[in-house]
């Protein structure tokens, strides 16, 4: 029986159309959550067999200061992570601020001048067309500045792609073939890990020496497996979406083949220095108990992008996915009508959230970004993806990209927020 949210949601100030419609709505997604359940508990006993494995202890929850040399707490995690996603090793650091500089460092890692860097599925995520080159931006720094060739093969109008001349381009033996896994600032589907694995045995098949490598960003325990176990080479990051799970208070990571994840350290701190350096400074715990939950909480994630597309399917919104469809990331997209009613909805997510909820985003440029942006993110950690986050460009199709929740029932209250004041707002009628 579905638990009766309607009445809570009522004493919140939520009309009572909008919290019928929400109740309504996890009444139909009960048997989903079953299968939700199923993958959870098994990346669950996953994660728990890796950390008993690796005998983790309370002294390795402590940390170090200065250069972190012996940090045992911090070797751990690298093996546990390298485990939890069916890699050779692992590289877990707080020294990345996130997913695009876990990406970056990877990319300049194993690209040099003249070398080719083919984007599977393209365009990328916007942040990364800075480190790539193909904004309209002067050079500063990026891959296209030092001599790495850029080509890409985006996806058709169906989400499809055009497999002929994949495999054109791949005759001339990229360096590196990336896919994306989650659809960006897109209304493409996500890659499933089976479709991964399939265009990572076309790209070894035609060119062997190019190295598969995979933005697993929202992507991490949705599915019983990772890229990394089905043919990626590598996967890469960030520890403020799933596999923090809402704990880490920063950080990225890489995990794969030993010799990606080495060069990646070297790449981040030194020649000489690599993985050896890089204090944790007292965060064991944060990052050991995030990963721990991380499974956890990225099913509840799932569990409330689900009931978030049922919502706004009742009340006539497009959906990417639909509520009824798998699922291989945390994000639900929807689409508006307009930019006052994707503007509203953020708000209403961000008066939802357990932090500065008294305060109402504001569309703007942000860094890494060519259009202005609307970001709620009443979350713990800034910018933590998975706690529950609502952003969006305000440019068309105008879609909100919903993510996160620690549990599912603040998912499901910051949609009744936002649709609320959407009709406050005079954006909406129920």
């Amino acid at each position: 029986m579905a638990p009766n949210i309607a009445r809570s949601l009522l004493q919140l100030g939520i009309c009572s159309e909008v919290a019928s419609t929400v109740q309504a709505a996890v009444s139909d997604c009960r048997d989903l959550f079953d299968r939700i359940d199923e993958i959870q508990a098994s990346n669950y006993h996953k994660v728990l067999a890796a950390f008993r494995r690796h005998r983790v202890s309370e002294t390795d929850l402590w940390g170090t200061t200065g250069y972190g040399y012996g940090d045992l707490g911090r070797d751990k995690l690298d093996a546990i992570f390298a485990q939890a996603f069916g890699g050779d090793d692992a590289l877990v650091r707080s020294q990345f601020v996130s997913g695009t500089h876990a990406i970056s460092t990877v990319l300049f890692a194993l690209l040099r001048p003249g070398d080719t860097l083919l984007f599977i599925g393209g365009p990328p995520y916007d942040t990364l067309r800075a480190v790539i080159g193909t904004r309209n931006r002067p050079p500063a720094g990026n891959l296209i500045s030092i001599g790495v060739h850029y080509e890409e093969i985006p996806f058709g109008p169906d989400g499809t792609l055009d497999e002929q001349l994949l495999a054109a381009k791949l005759s001339a033996s990229p360096r590196v073939c990336m896919l994306q896994r989650s659809r960006g600032y897109s209304t493409r589907p996500s890659l499933s890990v089976e479709e991964i694995g399939r265009l990572c045995s076309i790209v070894k098949t035609v060119s062997p020496e190019s190295v598969t490598l995979v933005d697993d960003c929202y992507g991490e325990f949705v599915e019983l497996r990772e890229p990394t176990e089905v043919g990626a080479d590598a996967i890469v990051g960030s520890l403020m979406k799933n596999p923090g799970g809402g704990i880490a208070p920063s950080g990225g990571y890489v995990a794969g083949k030993e010799w990606i994840v080495e060069a990646a350290a070297t790449r981040l701190t030194a020649p000489g220095l690599g993985r050896e350096c890089g204090p944790t400074l007292g965060t064991n715990r944060d990052y050991l108990r995030g990963i721990f939950l991380a499974p956890s909480v990225t099913g509840e994630a799932v569990k409330g992008a689900v009931l978030a597309a049922r919502v706004m399917e009742m009340l006539g919104f497009e959906t990417y996915p639909k509520s009824s469809e798998p699922r291989s990331d945390i994000v639900q997209a929807i689409r508006f009508h307009c930019p006052e009613q994707l503007i509203s909805f953020c708000r209403g997510v961000q008066a939802a959230g357990p932090v500065d909820a008294a305060f109402e985003p504001e569309p703007s440029r942000m860094p890494g970004y060519d259009d202005q942006i609307i970001m709620a993110s009443p979350s713990f950690v800034q910018g933590s993806s998975i706690e529950l986050s609502c952003d969006g460009p305000l440019r068309q199709p105008y879609c909100a990209f919903l993510q996160g929740g620690l549990y599912w029932h603040h998912t499901v209250t910051g949609v009744a927020v936002g649709l609320q004041r959407m009709i406050d707002d005079d954006n909406l009628r129920i």
